[in-house]
């Protein structure tokens, strides 16, 4: 059966991710290959010194994004899209998206990348000896909590953004269990919100008077499988605006991009790992046993299947890289050259693997916005060298690519080198890792672990809610996602795989050691400034 019998016949699953800076839509056919995508880009505002979208960025993003893909289906099948199998929506994790009883905003949605929690994290994670990052929902409402602000008397509901799309699209208020990690620490045992730390966050807000409790205004949780409610009729309208796609679809849990990055990295199985790398960047091994010790670094999610994750998740990753490429751009459209920027990447990329292994001595901070893994609230991207630095287009290269996942690297020593944890395979995908061999091999260096990118890699969070759909859709009895994914997804697949070489090894390390001291002088400046 061919893609286009696939769509007529109700054999597809779609899905639609909202990164930070693209919203994509994948349809896949019965054997979970994309026939057709759309996409729509779109960016962040600091708005009153927080990082927001607003409600009509999202709703405008959605839909022309879908109206995208089903262009794509009509142009290349000759068929109007009218309904699919199964659809999941999914988006950036965390932050905090607080709703009154009548279902409206209360304050603009505060996105992960905001850095204005720490007291609220800091609290809770003393009172729960469980790590809270600051990006989690739970440190945005108890922030709110702290700071007395009006809007949190009326709160009904909270949730994250793809909580919210769902919610909107099939009036279930619901999440994965995955991106419901994100919100509120989760009880593995029962794969729901861990009962005991609701009732202690309880005691602690119980002076303020409020007259909800915590899990009355949380989102129920769903793993992988789920039914999580069908589309309905408004939720079909606020989707295709012509008109044409059907209400009664099944949905799936609505998950967070981390979720949906181990789907498409087939990494959701114990000691199996994958680093996501764009915007911001993150690394996510799944454990055989909890960890000893309790790291401000390390946040503990879970996979769509309520399996214990350790991740790190640091706020910068490509921002300040693709600045300074799109200076090179800049520098060439001056002379009148059209740019492709597919190749300029291609080269400026490939450029950085002909420079020195430490980088020439070559330094730069990536950090576009806060980064709490390293204690930093703000951002202030920087490159500085020294008079007797070899500096050089490589070498510039290189130090950018390396910076990219020096926060990455603090938090992954601590797990690989502290915590012991084992890995068997690491599997990259996103942005950093499109220019083959490059972003794959600086990951390598390090990890000092091989670092496997599938062809599939590239499709993303979309394809992987695309997956997850169809999981729900199409899974026989008792069949779990790790076996689902083995054998109906990645069969046969083996993606390319590049070991760490000693020098570029060294390279990092030496790097790494340049990059600390820089960061403890920093440090130290603003303490004495306090």
């Amino acid at each position: 059966m061919g893609a286009k019998e696939d769509i007529l016949a109700g054999k597809t699953a779609l899905g639609i991710e909202f990164g930070s800076t693209r919203i994509k839509a994948i349809l896949i056919g019965k054997d979970n290959t994309p026939i057709a995508s759309g996409s729509h880009e779109w960016e962040n505002q600091l708005v009153d010194h927080i990082w927001t979208y607003s409600l009509d960025a999202i709703w405008e993003g959605l839909r022309d994004c879908y109206q995208k893909m089903a262009a794509d289906v009509k142009e290349k099948y000759g068929v109007v899209l009218k309904s699919v199998g199964a659809i999941g929506f999914s988006a950036m994790m965390h932050g905090y998206m607080a709703f009154d009883a009548a279902g409206e905003l209360l304050v603009p949605f505060r996105t992960w990348r905001n850095t204005i929690t720490e007291e609220a994290a800091e609290k809770l994670t003393e009172a729960f000896s469980y790590n809270i990052p600051q990006r989690w929902s739970i440190a945005h409402l108890y922030q709110a909590i702290l700071n007395k602000e009006e809007h949190v008397k009326d709160v009904a509901f909270f949730t994250t953004l793809a909580g919210y799309i769902h919610w909107k699209l099939t009036g279930r208020k619901v999440l994965g269990v995955g991106e419901a990690s994100g919100m509120f620490p989760i009880d593995i045992h029962t794969r729901k919100f861990d009962a005991g730390m609701i009732e202690k966050f309880d005691e602690m807000t119980a002076p303020y008077g409020y007259s909800w409790k915590l899990e009355e205004i949380l989102p129920e949780v769903l793993v992988a499988g789920e039914e999580a409610g069908t589309l309905t009729d408004e939720g079909a309208k606020l989707l295709d605006v012509s008109g044409n796609l059907e209400a009664g679809i099944p949905v799936c849990p609505p998950e967070g991009d981390a979720g949906t990055g181990m789907v498409a990295t087939n990494s959701i199985a114990k000691r199996t790992g994958n680093v996501s790398a764009g915007t911001s960047v993150f690394a996510m091994i799944v454990l055989e046993e909890e960890l000893k010790n309790v790291h401000p670094e390390i946040d503990l999610v879970t996979t769509p299947t309520g399996n214990l994750v350790a991740m790190v998740h640091c706020n910068n990753c490509t921002s300040d890289l693709n600045a300074w490429v799109n200076l090179f751009r800049e520098f060439a459209e001056s002379f009148g050259m059209e740019v492709d920027m597919t190749k300029l990447f291609y080269v400026l990329y490939n450029k950085a693997l002909e420079g020195d292994a430490d980088c020439g001595g070559l330094m730069a901070y990536n950090y576009f916005s806060g980064e709490p893994v390293t204690g930093f609230e703000e951002g202030r991207p920087l490159f500085a060298r020294t008079p007797d630095a070899k500096f050089n287009l490589a070498n510039f290269m290189r130090v950018h690519l390396f910076t990219s996942l020096g926060v990455l690297k603090t938090g992954l020593d601590i797990l690989l080198k502290e915590e012991n944890v084992k890995v068997d395979k690491i599997l990259g995908h996103g942005g950093l890792f499109k220019t083959k061999g490059v972003g794959q091999s600086i990951l390598a260096a390090a990890m000092d672990t091989p670092v496997t990118v599938m062809e599939t890699a590239g499709e993303g969070g979309a394809w992987g809610i695309a997956v997850l759909a169809s999981y729900m859709k199409n899974k026989a009895e008792g069949e779990t996602l790790d076996a689902y994914l083995d054998n109906r997804v990645f069969a046969g697949q083996q993606g390319e795989t590049l070991a760490p070489k000693a020098d570029d090894v060294a390279g990092f390390d030496a790097f790494m050691e340049r990059y600390g001291k820089g960061l403890a002088m920093e440090r130290a400046a603003v303490d004495s400034m306090r």
